[in-house]
């Protein structure tokens, strides 16, 4: 038995619209956090959570009411793998574009500050890409997106001991990757 058929009144909205007002929208900030950290790219984290809902739309009416999160999950996990398998390599036009820096994004820090930060930002984004690609997903659904571990084994569509694991071995990983590099993880440089 799907939601639609628990609402019983609907006023001028249709009994889709009303069901996806109560199980969706309270879902849509989660799922833009964790369509960014899946895409790395605001534009394309937009379009997936778009499409995502868009699905959920069509297939509200066959959802059974419970656990709406990971249901909206798995349906953005399936978008998106969807979405690569028929993405062609995208071309950069101007990589130099890319990586432009504007000069007073530090404001009136130290230099000293900056220097550690900057450091210590490039060596754990360094350390991030060098990750298994399911491990890098553990950490940023986790420990960066704040998802719960529960969550994030329903947005990957892994067991829940999985989840932990893969946290636990890509911390020790970070922490091992950032001492090599000679910045400790709590505080500057050793």
């Amino acid at each position: 038995m799907g939601v639609c058929n628990e609402v019983t009144e609907t006023g001028p909205h249709s009994v889709e619209e009303t069901a996806f007002g109560t199980h969706v929208l309270p879902e849509i900030d989660v799922l833009h956090r964790v369509a960014l950290s899946i895409t790395r790219d605001t534009g394309e984290a937009e379009d997936l959570v778009q499409e995502t809902l868009l699905r959920a739309y069509r297939a509200i009416c066959s959802f059974d009411g419970r656990h709406a999160r990971a249901w909206l999950l798995t349906i953005m996990r399936n978008t998106h793998a969807s979405r690569m398998r028929k993405r062609r390599p995208a071309v950069v036009h101007d990589p130099d574009a890319a990586l432009a820096v504007r000069d007073d994004a530090w404001g009136d820090r130290p230099v000293e500050e900056i220097v550690v930060d900057v450091t210590f930002d490039a060596a754990l984004t360094e350390a991030l890409l060098a990750l298994p690609v399911p491990f890098r997903e553990a950490v940023e659904l986790v420990d960066v997106q704040g998802l719960s571990y529960r969550e994030a084994a329903e947005a990957l569509g892994v067991p829940l001991g999985t989840i932990m694991s893969r946290l636990h071995r890509a911390r020790g990983r970070l922490r091992d990757a950032l001492t090599q590099a000679g910045v400790s993880p709590l505080g500057g440089t050793a």
